[in-house]
């Protein structure tokens, strides 16, 4: 495999739509007439192998590249594959290396969790101080589960092979938290249209007519030994999410009927986890998936975190009024972190008046009397939610 000279001194941002699949294929075309594996893109290029994967997905799915027809799975360039490709390989920079301990066994400074993918027994820090990096670069501010940071909580979980459900309303934080312990996880986003097909994969048709079988991100964390996260699993009817089951007990091996039978094993690190949103209409938490994960963790907001990203006081505040008031059962919808921090971005955007205006319409119907209420008290006006008014004319 040849090498590609990285483009010199550009900045770790974070990917535009389409560029890490431009990336791919340049690596594919750079090799034209050898089959990679996502896992030789991904090292190239320094990237999750799970995007890695996703992205060859779709230049197949776009006529740019074909498929292996023979495992492993592993990816060639077509004659068009160039045609997509960037001009220039920007790698990922490495990970950066842990701080120094302490005398204490602390940590100083941002760390970044470390996923598990060996067999052997791996070793977590007990004590992070600071933000851990995601892998799309943003930063996740580790909470206490059980006396440790959450993020080393889950490693350990990992390590010991416990799955684990986390629950709360959207919002809360439940992908940033599996993403901040997990860089290597592969999502699945489920809902009630999710098929079988969507863990393990299908047929798709190649540039030459003709089928071959595209494995799915269950096989893919399988073979990869990576966590995979099924993002409101409880939305998925249970036929399906079946599937998973014999994965995650001791058998930890499936059978792709529709691939003739073939047998996948997982390998050292496999780890299923995933969330559930119990307020969403249509979830339901079935005994066969909750007896899977033995270690359910409830989510809800950070507000003081909140607070101290430089959200707006008193939107904090409307957020807390209406969160005790969901207790108390009197309302079902409060402000989680992710509308706070939209609050935030809309306030810099078109003024504290939008923003709170934004609240109340964004708030669910049978709700939103209740939520203009506490934002009228809270900023002590009376605010509309956002609407077109009257069109805007030249001036004569």
């Amino acid at each position: 495999m040849t090498t590609t000279t990285p483009a010199p001194a550009v900045p770790a941002a974070r990917l535009r739509n389409g560029e890490l699949r431009a990336m791919v294929a340049k690596v594919l075309s750079d090799n034209a007439g050898t089959a990679l594996t996502p896992r030789a893109i991904a090292n190239t290029l320094n990237r999750s192998s799970g995007a890695v994967g996703n992205a060859c997905k779709a230049l197949v799915d776009q006529g740019k590249a074909e498929v292996r027809p023979d495992p492993p799975l592993a990816y060639r360039a077509t004659a068009t594959t160039a045609s997509v490709a960037a001009s220039t390989i920007t790698p990922a920079p490495p990970l950066p290396p842990r701080t120094r301990r302490t005398k204490r066994g602390t940590l100083s400074g941002p760390s970044t969790a470390t996923p598990v993918n060996t067999g052997a027994p791996a070793t977590t820090s007990s004590t992070v101080s600071g933000p851990v990096l995601r892998p799309n670069g943003t930063e996740y501010h580790p909470r206490l589960l059980s006396g440790m940071p959450d993020v080393i909580a889950l490693q350990r979980l990992r390590e010991a092979g416990v799955s684990a459900l986390f629950y709360g309303p959207p919002g809360t934080g439940k992908t940033s938290v599996v993403e901040a312990a997990f860089p290597d996880c592969i999502t699945v986003q489920g809902d009630g249209d999710t098929v079988v097909a969507d863990f393990v994969g299908d047929y798709t048709k190649t540039p030459d007519g003709e089928f071959v079988f595209v494995h799915g991100p269950l096989v893919r964390a399988m073979r990869e030994g990576a966590a995979l996260f099924i993002d409101d699993a409880t939305l998925i009817p249970p036929t399906v999410l079946a599937v998973v089951y014999p994965a995650m007990d001791g058998r930890r091996q499936i059978v792709i009927k529709a691939n003739g039978g073939e047998i996948v094993d997982a390998a050292p690190g496999f780890y299923v986890i995933a969330g559930h949103n119990p307020g969403v209409h249509g979830a339901v938490l079935t005994d066969a998936l909750a007896s899977r994960f033995s270690v359910q963790v409830q989510v809800s907001s950070d507000y003081e975190l909140a607070e101290q990203l430089g959200v707006d006081r008193k939107a904090v505040r409307v957020a807390r009024n209406l969160s005790t008031r969901q207790e108390r059962g009197e309302v079902g919808w409060a402000p989680q972190l992710r509308e706070l921090l939209a609050f935030k971005k809309i306030s810099a955007v078109l003024g504290v008046d939008a923003a709170a205006g934004n609240l109340v319409g964004i708030a669910p119907e049978e709700d939103r009397a209740t939520v203009a209420a506490v934002v009228r008290d809270t900023f002590g006006r009376t605010v509309e939610p956002l609407a077109l008014g009257a069109r805007v004319t030249a001036k004569p």
